[in-house]
């Protein structure tokens, strides 16, 4: 299954030029870095970032990132991933711009 972790423009750079990343300041903040699935993470762009146009959509394999990563409840009670140990570039399956419309942040086809 895809998960997905949206990331402010300076955020994506330096993980992908450092080539490993613990997070935004969030992550950092609750000890763990914080995934979507395709069904939540059109909320969470919308919660967490709503006003913010110049973001990062990037996809992972959650099986590929074993058993640091763990569902647990948030949001309404809802499962969400969450990973405990530095995540990799090498990890990432792809990566786009996620722009914000009139109506909301504009995702890629497929993805929601």
């Amino acid at each position: 299954m895809l998960i997905f972790k949206i990331l402010r423009r300076p955020e994506w750079v330096e993980f992908r030029d450092t080539g490993s990343t613990l997070g935004a300041p969030v992550d950092l903040a609750d000890g763990f870095i914080h995934f979507s699935t395709a069904a939540q993470v059109a909320e969470t762009a919308a919660k967490h970032f709503a006003d913010e146009s110049d973001l990062v959509l990037v996809a992972f394999d959650s099986d590929a990132l074993g058993e640091a990563l763990k569902w647990e409840p948030s949001r309404g009670g809802a499962l969400f991933p969450h990973l405990y140990r530095p995540l990799r570039l090498d990890e990432v399956i792809w990566d786009k711009s996620l722009p914000l419309g009139a109506t909301g942040h504009i995702f890629p086809k497929g993805v929601v």
